[in-house]
């Protein structure tokens, strides 16, 4: 096997991604942020920051305090709603990046269909990745995603509707197998796990949470083993699903490992804030992965490293 013949390229869910490696939700900002920083068409694909129906002040300060391999975080999901972001934002990451999934979410099945029929027919939309980590107005309950009946409502919805490809991004910290056999009976072309598990932070001297918005998110490399876990076992249900872990990828070992698990491409979070080259650098890394094995692609290493148990699940769109 030669260099010439090797690619870092991969196909995930009919799309096209120079390298398997994208920036996780928000972490890019409006692309603007990184300008001279990183060449964001050297990245396999950006995901926008989420976007919901109205415009969101986001969560007061501070938003961000260290943990232990991590960070605790809340933004309150800060952005200028549905209407301006597609006369902005999404046109500015299309013209810097190579492709384009548009992170969406609501309170209600209503907001999430009308924010998917505003992004239809955009120029540079690659894909929709579905937040679903945000409480349920409808239900009555603090997490949406966590109930196999609204994934597959609320996704459902959204793949029907949708001209690009729609990606369910499933809450973390919990039991992920059940919710990604529904959002993949609803129709999803794939599935991002896991988004950041819930989490608290304490400020000792002040006796109070150290964060404006009180409770927020954990992410980081804490968060690795629960991730290579998630794509393991629903690699392991659904082997046919494109799978994109997100979660304590920080090193092209970590994504590599990730590949291993069962996952097509990766996202990068924290490590992106904290050197905005991590997505270049992860991907040349796994060049150098692949020189080592003597395999072609990333696709070679896809789920090689099995879990064992039970028997998959075969959901619709899933067959052979």
């Amino acid at each position: 096997m030669t260099a010439r013949t090797r690619s870092i390229g991969v196909e995930v869910a009919g799309i096209p991604l120079a390298t398997p490696v994208l920036i996780a939700s928000g972490c890019a900002g409006t692309g603007s942020e990184l300008q001279g920083l990183v060449d964001l068409r050297r990245v396999g694909g950006v995901v926008s920051r989420t976007v919901t129906v109205e415009p969101r002040d986001g969560s007061a300060p501070p938003r961000i305090v260290e943990s232990p391999a991590g960070v605790v975080w809340d933004t309150g999901l800060q952005n200028p709603g549905i209407d301006a972001s597609v006369q902005s934002e999404l046109p500015a990451l299309a013209a810097s990046s190579s492709a384009v999934f548009a992170s969406i979410a609501g309170t209600t099945l209503e907001e999430y269909v009308r924010i998917t029929g505003v992004l239809q027919g955009r120029a540079g939309l690659a894909a929709i990745e579905v937040h679903l980590s945000g409480p349920d107005r409808e239900m009555e309950r603090p997490v949406l995603g966590a109930h196999a009946d609204r994934v597959t409502e609320v996704v459902g919805a959204v793949a029907r509707i949708s001209l690009v490809p729609v990606f369910a991004k499933l809450p973390g910290g919990v039991d992920v197998v059940p919710l990604a056999v529904a959002a993949a009976r609803a129709g999803a072309s794939g599935l991002t796990l896991c988004a950041s598990p819930p989490a608290l932070a304490i400020d000792r001297m002040a006796t109070r949470p150290a964060l404006g918005g009180a409770t927020g998110w954990l992410s980081g490399p804490a968060l690795k083993p629960m991730t290579l876990r998630a794509v393991a076992e629903v690699h392991r249900a659904l082997p046919r699903m494109p799978l994109v872990a997100s979660g304590g990828i920080r090193t092209a070992d970590d994504a590599v490992e990730a590949m291993l698990a069962g996952a097509s491409a990766v996202q990068v979070g924290t490590a992106t804030l904290v050197d905005p080259s991590a997505p270049v650098d992860i991907a040349k890394g796994i060049v150098t992965e692949l020189q080592r094995r003597a395999v072609a692609s990333p696709a070679d290493l896809l789920g090689t490293v099995a879990i064992g148990g039970g028997t998959p699940a075969v959901a619709e769109g899933q067959r052979a």
